[in-house]
């Protein structure tokens, strides 16, 4: 058997059980409420140990997080395939649009997701330790098509942080919205606000 295909071979397992562990853990807190479920549970519900699950995640909370951290990683790629000399709140808001028009409305597990994320503050604080790593990736991006001056960083991590908080509060607008709003309706609106000060 060829070594060369071994890797890949690992890396698809991984993200095999990486995604179970993520299905399992949405599944139990969805049907029982996220204090009722341990992560013993998760793994026995995806069928794995308790070791192997502190392999992949640190808490229960990171378990149930990883869906958004997949969602945000596939939009930075989308920034990162826009072309070189779009400014940065264009590019990023044309991302956004194209992210958007790829994955669709969004699906049944992530609507209960984001209503069970505003009930536990635990799980409000790992949303933002995963939107604070992709913050730092974004605002290198950002960096990267910057015309001016920013040797502190700042502009560009300001950028970053502004263009993720219209995306959540987007988000929670949506989840209060009656039926049939559409989430990129009210995306579009608040990144065409929060970027004034970016253009």
């Amino acid at each position: 058997m060829s070594t060369t295909a071994e890797p890949g071979l690992r890396e698809r397992k991984k993200a095999a059980t990486r995604q179970a562990l993520h299905d399992a853990a949405v599944q139990l807190a969805t049907e029982h409420g996220l204090d009722r479920i341990t992560v013993e549970a998760i793994a026995d519900e995806a069928g794995v140990s308790r070791r192997t699950f502190s392999n992949y995640f640190g808490s229960k909370e990171e378990a149930l997080m990883y869906g958004d951290f997949r969602r945000i990683q596939g939009l930075l790629e989308s920034v990162r395939a826009r072309p070189s000399d779009e400014s940065p709140w264009s590019a990023l808001t044309a991302a956004a649009a194209s992210f958007n028009r790829e994955v669709g409305e969004l699906d049944p597990e992530l609507v209960a997701q984001g209503r069970l994320l505003r009930t536990h503050p635990t799980l409000i604080a790992a949303q933002v330790q995963t939107f604070a790593g992709v913050e730092r990736e974004l605002a290198a991006e950002i960096t990267a098509r910057l015309r001016e001056d920013d040797p502190r960083g700042i502009r560009a991590r300001m950028t970053a942080a502004t263009f993720l908080v219209a995306l959540r509060v987007s988000l929670n607008m949506w989840l209060d919205a009656p039926a049939g709003t559409k989430l990129w309706d009210i995306a579009e609106e608040a990144l065409a606000n929060a970027g004034r000060g970016f253009e």
